[in-house]
């Protein structure tokens, strides 16, 4: 995680004006690692495809900007998350152009946890926002980290349930970190930021503009298994993420409403075009099986040798509960309620790794989760 003078090429990037993820991409096609632009020419950039400006801007960023980003980086709790970071969303380096780095306010290793974007309407109707509880506070207790857009609406009341039942959640923004938007959700900010995460791909002094939002949206679908849409009008930007989240090969989930609900007909398109129909937290979970499996994989390069083992032979084998790994993993847990930390401790596999198997030992209904971040093995466990 970069901080102080180490992240300033990274900074450059970020602050460069025109230089977006798309030009940043075509840096790393043509260079082959993210800073190697540090050390070539002018000439070389332009060979790259890199603007004057874009390269008198990578060269020389606005000091006002640079120092802003800088002294936000300066308090322990804020940190750049770049693309060669362990903790850098391992789903969201999957997707086109990612972005090269994320501003992060509160615990990184959140960000490869198995997450669950749940969204909708800034205006819901009760039943919807009882929904969004319902939905966040079960899928949470399966150690799922639920992962909105603090928009008002859905994406509040998402939040809300899932700090409130103990969980992980979080929050990616349209704006920089220095700033709430809406600002009635600045508590709600500070106990994301203590009990999970704030994520923005925008610097520090960033506001809220209308084109920032699609750009979160991306990140939100991104970073998750799936994205599951509790209410959205035909209009919604709900609607955008879920396309985002289709187009990057994650599963959809759709709550469907009555037919007098203006706010339940973007969750009938969606259905319509393919999106999961769930009326339960349960299917949602049974539906996430196959990628979390997938999101195992991914995260093998930031396990010690034995956890990307054991995370490769559960991706393989149909019997999970087979493999010596996953006992071992199991043995940790025990029939009592265990923190996290403690399996972690007692199985000497990193957070990634504890994480993603304890998702898909939960999924195959061999160990339960508990207030608090605590499991138990349940009696049908090996």
């Amino acid at each position: 995680m970069g901080s102080g003078a180490a992240a300033d090429p990274w900074l450059a990037l970020i602050l460069a004006p025109g230089l977006g993820n798309r030009s940043f991409t075509r840096l790393l096609e043509h260079f082959g690692e993210p800073l190697a632009w540090v050390e070539r020419s002018d000439r070389e950039l332009a060979q790259a495809g890199l603007s004057g400006d874009q390269i008198r801007a990578l060269r020389q960023p606005e000091p006002a900007d640079l120092a802003r980003c800088q002294a936000w980086l300066a308090d322990a709790r804020h940190h750049l998350v770049t693309l060669n970071d362990p903790y850098y969303p391992p789903l969201l380096k999957q997707i086109p152009d990612p972005p090269p780095a994320l501003f992060v306010a509160g615990d990184p290793e959140h960000l490869v946890k198995p997450q669950l974007a749940i969204v909708g309407s800034r205006n819901a109707t009760a039943g919807g926002l009882a929904h969004a509880r319902d939905f966040s506070a079960t899928l949470a207790a399966t150690g799922l980290v639920i992962t909105s857009g603090l928009a008002a609406g859905i994406d509040g009341a998402a939040h809300e349930a899932c700090l409130d039942a103990g969980g992980c959640t979080i929050a990616i923004t349209g704006t920089g970190l220095d700033r709430v938007y809406p600002a009635r959700h600045r508590e709600l900010a500070h106990r994301i930021m203590r009990q999970g995460a704030l994520v923005s791909q925008f610097p520090p002094g960033t506001g809220p503009r209308r084109g920032h939002f699609p750009i979160r949206n991306r990140l939100i679908s991104g970073m998750s298994l799936g994205t599951l849409v509790v209410e959205a009008g035909l209009h919604s930007g709900s609607l955008i993420t879920a396309r985002l989240a289709s187009e990057q090969g994650r599963e959809v989930f759709a709550i469907p409403g009555s037919v007098h609900n203006p706010l339940a007909r973007g969750c009938h398109r969606l259905i319509r075009d393919g999106a999961k129909l769930v009326e339960t937290a349960a299917e949602v979970a049974e539906e996430l099986r196959p990628l979390a499996g997938q999101l195992a994989q991914a995260l093998a390069e930031l396990l010690t040798d034995e956890g990307a083992r054991a995370l490769d032979s559960a991706a393989r084998a149909p019997h999970m509960e087979l493999d010596p790994e996953y006992e071992r993993l199991l043995e940790a847990v025990g029939f009592d309620p265990t923190p996290v930390d403690e399996i972690i401790h007692r199985s000497q596999l990193t957070t990634a790794a504890v994480s993603s198997m304890l998702l898909m030992l939960e999924l195959e209904g061999h160990v339960a989760a508990h207030p608090g971040g605590r499991y138990s093995r349940t009696h049908q466990g090996p």
